[in-house]
């Protein structure tokens, strides 16, 4: 047989292919592929990629028409009412670039006005939540710099899923029956997004016209119809309906910003996540700080392993909660929070005998979050790593006058507290959850992301260390048990409970407050991988149970010429 990979790759990436009589961990099988691959958390979004792919799309096309799609399919966690960040790597170059496609809070909204309403935490829904949504701009950028069909071929997909309708499937619909409350309470949400009360259930196909035409204007005016356009009008005309300051210069003015991605290196692996005001900064000190114990030799299931990740997690999430801000109106240290020598004199206060219980500042942030994660390799090893979301479930609840998408809540974020870096103010973005990963190491190279709120920087370092110290394929590393937590501190901590029964009693003894949780549960967020080979030109793909996704191959050229 060929060799594909080499030996020592072999045994870092690959599992041994089993025989019929062994068995394996994981439930599913990676996609493997010589052509293009999207992985998405809906499988008509993946198929959009796969058919994008086919038409000659790059990796970025193929990540904005899955995520329109979503936008369709998966409503209540994404949208064009959202915020949008992205990795991007060029295969031909090996050039690794990010966007931050985050809103700011409009011009007009400030602590004081917050206050006045007899506001004393930024609220979590309704208008006062709203920044604006940056996800539209994002797209365009995105597409002018890395794309290459052209751009109204893009939302074909979503136009048609929202004009035709799609079958609602299990954990989508799950999502939308526990924000019913949340929809009764908008008029517009009401009528659109429940039948008869309740929400549309397993099977039943659903439609959203207003999406379909707001879609269609983005397709032939670009972000210009968002943002200037008759789009912008409607949000502006609903904003001042029920209250809100938005303005049309907060919308005509925005722009996303081109980043360098953060990096560090995890024993010979290069991990890259974007700066702030995102939290991938906690990811990386996490993962320092991990890399100074023999996770390899404690074993994947271990209480030693899952006692070093939580701890580390607490010492990061401390750092993010007092740090984490908009980089533009506050210092935001990443690069001594992302330091070798920092995480050495973290790692001192970790005790490996006992958990460290640290009381919760009691921020607001403590959410668990709604996202998509999609990620897609292209036929030429190009991959976007892309995250989009409109926070929690249907964002702050207020659907957008017309055109059938909601509105995010990312400003509930923010904090009322003028000394904190992450404190509200005019044209500022908020402290903001979802970040997307890539990773690389050699030849090989890894797009990916884990969604739900807090639980995203955890869960990438979780992500990696299974990769790395524990052997998985990506597959394997997206299903394996893990914790998260979605608070600042304390001795509390979810976790799946396909975890052997001696590793949870021992993590007991050293003082975790265990709050079990069922075997692929929601709070651990969902996640897609993909994965190139350079040096053999093979793709792979992944995608979590924790969602209705799949990934989807590129079609093969089989019927080419016929």
């Amino acid at each position: 047989m060929r060799t594909i990979l080499s030996t020592s790759l072999l045994g870092i990436m690959l599992l041994p292919t089993p025989t019929f009589c062994d068995s394996r961990k994981q439930a599913r099988s990676m996609v493997i592929s010589q052509r293009g691959i999207g992985a998405t958390s809906q499988t008509l979004a993946s198929q959009a990629a796969a058919q994008i792919l086919a038409r000659g799309g790059s990796a970025m096309d193929a990540a904005i028409a899955a995520n329109a799609a979503l936008a369709a399919v998966e409503p209540m966690m994404n949208g064009i009412g959202g915020d949008l960040f992205a990795i991007y790597r060029d295969a031909n170059t090996g050039t690794v670039t990010g966007i931050n496609a985050s809103g700011w809070a409009p011009k007009a909204m400030d602590i004081g006005t917050v206050r006045a309403r007899g506001h004393e935490q930024m609220p979590q829904d309704g208008i006062w939540s709203v920044t604006v949504p940056g996800c539209v701009d994002g797209w365009e950028k995105l597409h002018k710099r890395h794309g290459r069909l052209p751009w109204a071929d893009l939302f074909r997909p979503a136009i048609y899923y929202a004009e035709h309708g799609f079958p609602v499937t299990e954990w989508i619909q799950s999502a939308w029956s526990s924000s019913v409350e949340k929809l009764q309470a908008d008029p517009g949400a009401r009528s659109l997004f429940l039948i008869d009360g309740r929400a549309p259930k397993v099977g039943e196909v659903f439609r959203n016209p207003g999406l379909a035409k707001a879609l269609r204007l983005i397709a032939e005016q670009g972000a210009g119809a968002y943002y200037r356009g008759p789009i912008s009008e409607a949000i502006l005309r609903t904003s001042k309906r029920l209250g809100g300051v938005l303005e049309s210069s907060d919308l005509v003015d925005f722009d996303s910003e081109w980043v360098e991605p953060v990096s560090i290196d995890y024993r010979g692996w290069t991990v890259y996540e974007l700066p702030p005001n995102g939290q991938g900064m906690a990811a990386l000190e996490m993962l320092n700080i991990m890399e100074r114990y023999p996770l390899e030799r404690f074993g994947a299931d271990s209480s030693e392993a899952f006692h070093v990740k939580i701890e580390a997690q607490k010492l990061a999430y401390a750092d993010l909660e007092r740090h984490l801000a908009d980089p533009r109106f506050a210092k935001v240290p990443v690069e001594e929070l992302t330091s070798k020598a920092y995480a050495a004199r973290r790692a001192e206060s970790l005790d490996m005998g006992r958990a460290q219980c640290r009381s919760s500042a009691g921020n607001p942030l403590e959410s668990s979050g709604d996202t998509i994660y999609l990620t897609v390799v292209d036929r030429d090893g190009n991959i976007a790593s892309l995250i989009q979301s409109i926070y929690l479930a249907f964002g702050s609840g207020v659907t957008v006058d017309d055109y059938g998408f909601h509105l995010h809540n990312r400003g509930g974020l923010f904090v009322l507290d003028e000394n904190h870096p992450n404190a509200l103010a005019p044209r500022k973005r908020p402290f903001h959850t979802i970040i997307p990963g890539l990773m690389e190491k050699d030849g090989v190279h890894i797009g990916f992301g884990i969604m739900g709120g807090l639980n995203q920087a955890q869960a990438h370092a979780q992500f990696v260390s299974n990769v790395v110290d524990h052997g998985m394929n990506i597959q394997e590393a997206l299903e394996a048990p893990r914790f998260t937590k979605l608070n600042f501190g304390g001795c509390d901590v979810m976790i799946e409970s396909r975890l052997p029964e001696r590793t949870l009693e021992d993590l007991r003894k050293r003082g975790h407050q265990l709050e079990m949780q069922g075997d692929f549960a929601a709070p651990m967020g969902g996640g897609q991988a993909v994965m190139w080979d350079s040096r053999t030109g093979v793709k792979y793909g992944a995608s979590s149970p924790r969602k209705d996704g799949a990934a989807a191959p590129e079609p093969d050229p089989y019927f080419a010429g016929k």
